[in-house]
């Protein structure tokens, strides 16, 4: 039996595949083995380290959850604006003016260059030399800053690849009935890009989350990273307990994040299939005999 991209694997390569994944089950049973006894002969792995995250609020209302709030509110922030000033870009990259594609290709091309961490660094001198946002609010606006900046260049190259992606057909159809380019773009080819540029998106919203953290390193932006240094002061040095509570909410908001965007994708392709209503054979009888007579 083949397949239009493969062909079916045989009885000797389903029984190498099956090597393999036991080959694979046993190495990773044996490296978290090894781990489990490294953090247990260290210690880390006692239930006074665990402790308060299950039965002390405090560990949570006066750590976690503050850096958690600062985490999403920049992370909010960040892709409220990138999102359109990306498409912005991105569509201006697309003008068949030279005026209007030249700077918005230095603009992407410029920031996409940068580490976002020099982007939130620059942006945090800039507050402070020419703006009179004060001390408190300063990490908050610079880390924003270099998100926007960078995610929205990279976000402008999603927006120019899906475009491009579609048929030249779509397009040249719209202009013979009369469209304009604008018209084309906004009701013809956006719309039937963004389910394919959704995955891409999405993933890069994710890279916004996590990037927020650059914040809390350079910055000293109290986001949910930054949280770890005082928790694990604050209860006997479980360095390896808070990064683990840490890197589970992570995956729980990138997750979440991922879960979403796949239900949006599949109803986007699913309020574009047709209905697919059938007539019934009278009907069709009957337009078949009055075509006939006409």
């Amino acid at each position: 039996m083949t397949s239009v991209l493969y062909d079916a694997p045989g009885p000797r390569a389903k029984r190498r595949n099956i090597l393999y994944t036991l080959l694979f089950l046993i190495a990773f049973a044996a490296a978290a083995w090894w781990v489990y006894k490294e953090l247990d002969s260290k210690n880390q792995l006692d239930w006074v380290k665990w402790k308060p995250f299950f039965t002390d609020s405090r560990a949570w209302s006066t750590y976690i959850w503050p850096g958690l709030e600062n985490t999403l509110k920049a992370a909010a922030f960040a892709m409220v604006i990138a999102l359109p000033l990306g498409a912005f870009f991105g569509i201006a990259r697309l003008s068949d003016h030279l005026a209007v594609r030249l700077p918005s290709s230095v603009v992407i091309e410029f920031f996409r260059a940068i580490p976002v961490l020099l982007l939130m660094f620059f942006a945090n001198q800039a507050y402070s030399q020419f703006t009179n946002v004060s001390s408190d609010d300063r990490p908050l606006y610079a880390v924003i800053t270099g998100l926007v900046l960078y995610n929205a260049s990279v976000l402008a190259e999603v927006v120019r690849a899906g475009i491009l992606a579609l048929p030249k057909g779509q397009a040249e159809a719209a202009y013979a009935i009369g469209m304009r380019k604008g018209q084309v773009m906004r009701s013809i080819l956006l719309p039937q890009s963004v389910t394919a540029m959704l995955p891409a998106i999405v993933s890069q919203l994710v890279v916004i989350v996590k990037d927020t953290a650059l914040g809390g390193a350079l910055l000293n932006y109290d986001e949910l990273l930054a949280a770890v240094r005082p928790l694990s002061a604050a209860y006997g040095a479980n360095t390896i307990a808070c990064f683990t509570v840490v890197a589970v909410i992570f995956v729980a908001i990138n997750f979440t994040l991922t879960t979403f965007a796949s239900w949006l994708e599949g109803r986007l392709r699913r309020g574009k299939k047709s209905t697919g209503a059938v007539l019934p054979a009278a009907a069709v009888a009957g337009t078949q005999s009055a075509g006939a007579e006409f």
